[in-house]
């Protein structure tokens, strides 16, 4: 089966660069969103914005598949810092994804999604070796970033409060990310059996100068790091 890779980013800035680099473009406006086609370095590809939140995401993912035939999915965006060892400009690489606000108790145990028995959701590992050994030629040129692969968390909230990081930190040990996307694109690849990876890079620390931090790392790092290893991970 020939490959089609879905590109899913919150944000525009987030894909910045990628929509210019892309051969015969062709374009389909859907559910209020913009589906763009063509070839990224060889690469049957559709590149899409999402916009916020996991029922955007969720929507998105689920276009992609059954409108637009992609066969793997790859979402490029930013993160808050979830872990002491996970610095603003470093780069995560999901293993698995936690619905962090997902909480169906008595009915079902705190993270899980009621009826899949899971809480955690994997990443397909082959997609997500080749994103991380693009992310590592990328960062070959840069300056002190490093790469981390583990656990994400997402949901529908801007962490912005320390207290509210450590309350997930505690019940999520192995936390190293949160956003608000990821875990639901998850679940929609793995109910249609659909290979995905995600990749994240950090823009602030999840406290109460979150916002401020965002914004500015989005507009003037987060563009370039996203095209550089979707350009690599594309040229393989």
């Amino acid at each position: 089966m020939q490959t089609r890779l879905g590109i899913i980013s919150a944000l525009a800035e987030e894909q910045h660069g990628l929509i210019e680099a892309m051969e015969n473009p062709r374009r389909a406006v859907l559910g209020m969103r913009e589906y763009t086609s063509g070839k990224l370095w060889n690469v049957d590809t559709v590149a899409v914005l999402s916009r916020i939140g996991k029922v955007a995401a969720a929507m998105t993912a689920a276009t992609l598949v059954e409108r637009f035939g992609v066969t793997h999915i790859l979402f490029t965006g930013v993160a808050g810092s979830a872990d002491f060892d996970v610095r603003v400009g470093d780069i995560v690489i999901a293993e698995s994804l936690v619905q962090h606000d997902m909480d169906a108790s008595p009915l079902f145990p705190r993270f899980e999604v009621p009826l899949t028995g899971l809480a955690q959701l994997p990443s397909d590992r082959e997609l997500s070796n080749r994103l991380a050994a693009a992310a590592r030629r990328f960062l070959d040129g840069e300056n002190g970033p490093v790469l981390h692969r583990g656990l994400i968390g997402s949901g529908d909230q801007f962490i912005h409060d320390g207290v509210r990081l450590a309350a997930l930190k505690n019940a999520l040990p192995d936390l190293l990310a949160v956003e608000m996307e990821g875990a639901a694109v998850a679940q929609v690849c793995f109910e249609l059996g659909v290979p995905f990876a995600v990749i994240r890079t950090i823009s602030d620390n999840a406290n109460e100068s979150a916002a401020t931090d965002f914004m500015h790392f989005v507009q003037t790092v987060a563009s370039r790091y996203s095209f550089g290893i979707v350009k690599a991970f594309c040229e393989g």
